[in-house]
């Protein structure tokens, strides 16, 4: 296995790590309500586990609140009860057409605590960047050993991998750091 292979497969791993940031980041809750928040929540539509936007449409009507209108008006009480299992932070209002969440303004002490899951979420992604340069740095050894490449070669290898680890650790940083600023910004 060429070095560039093992380069190409650790960004590829690197990279997979910062969309999975992004798609965490997009399950917590700011200032302004999003329908991400719902992202996770399922209810069983014919034995199968269904995300919510695949059973109704589902909006944010303004910045406190999400409408959900299911296609069928039987499944009311399993989005209902799906809503309250995934404990969101609100109770779901019923009326019989739709169910509305209503969401209070954060309070200080719920946007710190967001930025908390933010930065753990952060230091997930950047296990998993180290995982990345962990199995790299195997297969270069293996390579050496196998005198497929020189010592020099394994070395520049190994610095290239740190290097290649450093940027996508300097990315999740930043990630980070913004995602703090947009959710402690009242």
């Amino acid at each position: 296995m060429p070095l560039n292979e093992i380069y190409k497969h650790q960004k590829e791993s690197n990279d997979k790590a910062l969309e999975v940031l992004k798609k965490d980041f997009l399950t917590l809750r700011s200032g302004k309500v999003s329908t991400t928040i719902l992202d996770n929540v399922k209810i069983n539509y014919y034995d199968t586990p269904t995300p919510l936007n695949q059973v109704g449409s589902v909006l944010a009507t303004d910045a406190t609140t999400i409408t959900i209108s299911p296609w069928e008006k039987n499944l009311l009480p399993d989005i209902e009860k799906a809503i309250q299992e995934a404990n969101i932070g609100v109770n779901p209002n019923n009326d019989g057409e739709t169910i509305k969440l209503f969401f209070p303004p954060m309070t200080v002490e719920q946007r710190k605590e967001s930025a908390k899951q933010a930065k753990a979420m952060g230091e997930k992604a950047k296990v998993s960047i180290r995982n990345a340069r962990q199995n790299a740095n195997n297969k270069i050894k293996a390579l050496e050993k196998e005198k497929e490449i020189t010592e020099d070669e394994s070395k520049r290898a190994h610095d290239q991998v740190q290097k290649n680890t450093d940027d996508a650790v300097a990315k999740v940083d930043a990630m980070v750091k913004e995602k703090e600023a947009e959710l402690l910004k009242v």
